[in-house]
């Protein structure tokens, strides 16, 4: 079963369970894990003739408000409350059906339910993921046996293990691509870890930040700042990675991203997709904070596309995946001239001649400009005053 998803693990167990013998009609198996947005994962299995709508479902966090009552409500709480590993209820044979999921389970004709909590030895704990948790029901008329009780306890904590190497690889892609990005992950998991190894790509570059940031973090109550910059940075994120686009690096208010260029043309129509949808965002965000008298601000954005390199950068130990090169730091310079001019966007002579003919005339120029660090002067491009007055 090595490589399989939690609800393949647990329906082959389950299906083997019954094959032996052992009448298992419903089951159940939960870990918590790392995650940014789901606490943990549960995963059901039947038999009982009536279909699985959702073999898994993700839970958020279990220490807030009726989740949490929920939870200290339910027989794995008490487990863990007392250090014990096991709870039996024979429901049909007049054992008491103290908690709301035996007492569905006794409704729904089971007569025998146990539940197992295994725990992990402290340097097998990863984040909350200390514990294995299962849950096992049946509908025969003799409930389970004392051989079949004593099977459930000697395999359950070879499922666990199992299910729990699923876990870490799913908890390894997520944690690679909140940290990374999702190109960026998915290079990484690929193997490609070593310093020194990076493609030469054509991409287009975002570079963008918040407007007078330094001020609102000097004006603002402390407590304000992290709300604000995750509320901005999700509008931006969001943007960018539903036009296709992979944010690479957060740079406290900034934020660097590329859009690959295999097609020059689609990846900058993209990139100004991702900004024009990043504009409403923020303007309804903005409508938002104002009504609730928070500080707002706006985005500046600098696009470039060109010729970088992508990949590990760093010590033997300490690495970092991302894109280097000249490109790079004239995207940066564009950026910076939007206050200079005034410009919520500003884009370069490359990103604007690579643009599709509709696109392309949705800008104008606002001059010629020598960049700092740059070697060459050009003009530079923003959208176009009456089109950029109906998105804000």
């Amino acid at each position: 079963m090595a490589g399989l998803a939690e609800p393949k693990l647990l329906s082959l167990f389950c299906e083997k369970c019954n094959a032996a013998g052992l009448p298992v009609n419903r089951a159940l198996m939960f870990m918590d894990t790392l995650h940014p947005v789901h606490e943990g994962r549960i995963v059901f299995w039947r038999n009982d003739g009536v279909e699985n709508e959702r073999p898994t479902r993700d839970y958020g966090p279990s220490n807030q408000g009726e989740a949490a009552a929920s939870w200290q409500r339910s027989p794995f709480f008490h487990l863990l409350q007392t250090g014990e590993e096991e709870l039996r209820r024979r429901i049909g044979f007049g054992d008491s059906a103290d908690y709301l999921i035996i007492q569905e389970m006794k409704d729904a004709g089971h007569t025998d339910y146990v539940l197992f909590v295994h725990r992990f030895a402290a340097e097998g704990s990863i984040g909350e993921m200390d514990c294995f948790y299962s849950a096992w029901s049946t509908k025969h008329s003799a409930g389970f046996s004392d051989a079949d009780i004593a099977a459930l306890r000697r395999l359950a904590p070879a499922l666990g293990l199992a299910a729990k190497s699923a876990s870490l690889a799913r908890i390894a892609s997520t944690l690679a691509e909140v940290y990374l990005g999702r190109d960026a992950a998915r290079r990484v998991l690929e193997g490609r870890i070593q310093r020194g190894i990076a493609d030469r790509i054509e991409a287009v570059l975002w570079f963008s930040d918040l407007r007078s940031f330094t001020t609102i973090t000097d004006t603002a109550r402390p407590t304000e700042v992290i709300p604000l910059l995750n509320d901005y940075a999700e509008a931006v994120i969001t943007a960018i990675q539903q036009a296709g686009g992979d944010v690479l690096k957060l740079i406290g208010d900034g934020t660097l991203a590329v859009f690959p260029a295999e097609d020059r043309a689609h990846a900058c129509a993209s990139a100004l997709a991702a900004e024009a949808d990043m504009r409403r965002r923020v303007g309804e965000l903005n409508e938002r904070r104002r009504a609730e008298e928070r500080p707002t601000t706006s985005v500046y954005v600098g696009l470039h596309v060109g010729a970088v390199f992508y990949g590990n950068i760093g010590s033997v130990d300490r690495l970092d995946f991302t894109v280097v090169g000249p490109a790079v730091n004239e995207t940066s310079r564009i950026a910076s001239m939007c206050r200079s001019v005034d410009r919520p966007l500003l884009a370069s002579s490359a990103f604007a001649h690579a643009l599709p003919d509709a696109e392309r005339a949705k800008l104008v120029s606002v001059g010629r400009f020598a960049l700092r660090g740059v070697g060459r002067a050009q003009d530079l491009y923003t959208l176009d005053p009456e089109i950029l007055s109906i998105r804000q």
